[in-house]
């Protein structure tokens, strides 16, 4: 929370010396956390890596030769000093500075004074060889993306969200005419998009996880269906990859609406697309979890069935079993007047009957798929 005391004193006092600037201190030098910085002017890329006062300055220069600079600041996993700084010179809303040094948010498009504040949950398939009821298939992080006019600001949060590739291909453009000559929500797009087309890779590598379980459940082994811990990891695993696709929604509905006007009308159509892919790989989710839910129910259910074929054969084994314990526990009886005790053949006779009716029981049972 002091973080927070910090950047509503600097609203109030703002001549003061901020103190919480790694850059008031040492000029030139960046946080730990600032992974690149640089200035954007007609789309293209105009400085090196520099700091994000540096930053800040040339663009507040550039605006009077040329309209339409931005800075685009990246950093991942900042601590409050570290971005406390970057917070006060940028203006960023201290609702938003808190939830991006804390993450665990969920994802959400916010407005802030003009500026839009973005969290977006990334994901990343794991790697492995066969899948076990302890098995991590979906590893997730978070990235929040603050878009104002002259700047983009992304903190990450997870090791397998990296925007470098991304950055590297903006910058590709040797005649500034791509997306980075639209500005900041041109930048907040293509973060978007890459998240998506993420999602849409993971839903592809899950598919064959969810096809693998569908074939054990179903498959021919004695009933048993597979390990039902496989399935309820699955679950979970497809869960967790539920929560970061379904609540962005939303909000990328929202910036490609016309009456909501968080973008500019010319970029609403870029989000349009995102919002599509998305919905796409929602329906995705929602029916690898349905899916998985009847095959919870079919293994339970096949197990089950197993219990009762095996409560019935153990059922069949006792009845006939019972036929010579009955006979022979009447015959050993020690009375004196009991008929065919001294017959020649009443021993074998005995026997035989017993395993008359025996086998008569037992094909009966067979019969009757019991046994």
């Amino acid at each position: 929370m002091s973080m927070m005391h910090n950047l509503r004193a600097a609203v109030v006092r703002p001549a003061r010396r901020r103190v919480g600037d790694a850059f008031e201190s040492k000029p030139g030098d960046t946080p730990s956390a600032v992974v690149d910085c640089a200035v954007y002017q007609q789309g293209k890329r105009a400085t090196e890596t520099c700091s994000p006062r540096e930053a800040a300055r040339q663009v507040k220069a550039a605006h009077q030769l040329a309209p339409g600079s931005f800075s685009w600041i990246g950093l991942h996993e900042p601590t409050e000093a570290e971005f406390e700084g970057i917070a006060q010179r940028f203006g960023l809303h201290p609702l938003a500075v808190e939830d991006a040094v804390h993450a665990h948010q969920r994802p959400k498009v916010e407005r802030y004074d003009g500026m839009l504040f973005a969290v977006f949950k990334t994901v990343r398939y794991v790697e492995h060889e066969q899948l076990t009821p302890t098995s991590e298939v979906i590893e997730t992080g978070e990235l929040m993306v603050f878009a104002g006019p002259d700047f983009v600001i992304t903190v990450r949060h997870g090791a397998h969200s990296s925007l470098r590739a991304l950055r590297h291909r903006l910058e590709a453009d040797d005649e500034g005419t791509g997306l980075l000559a639209k500005g900041p929500a041109a930048v907040l797009h293509a973060i978007a998009d890459h998240v998506v087309d993420n999602y849409l890779l993971v839903a592809e590598r899950l598919q064959n996880d969810v096809d693998e379980i569908e074939y054990d459940v179903f498959a021919n082994k004695g009933g048993r269906g597979a390990d039902v811990g496989r399935v309820y990891q699955l679950k979970r695993e497809v869960l967790e990859f539920k929560r970061a696709v379904t609540p962005l929604l939303r909000p990328m509905l929202q910036l490609s609406e016309p009456t909501a006007r968080l973008v500019d009308l010319d970029m609403q159509k870029y989000f349009r697309d995102v919002a599509d892919h998305l919905a796409r790989v929602s329906e995705q989710v929602q029916g690898f979890d349905e899916l998985l839910n009847s095959l919870l129910q079919a293994n339970l259910a096949q197990v089950s069935v197993a219990q009762n074929e095996d409560m019935r054969k153990i059922t069949a084994w006792a009845a006939i079993f019972a036929v010579p314990t009955m006979i022979t526990g009447v015959y050993g009886m020690n009375f004196e007047h009991m008929p065919e005790l001294k017959s020649t053949y009443g021993y074998p006779t005995v026997l035989g009957a017993i395993v008359v009716i025996c086998f008569g029981m037992y094909r009966g049972f067979r019969r009757n798929g019991w046994l």
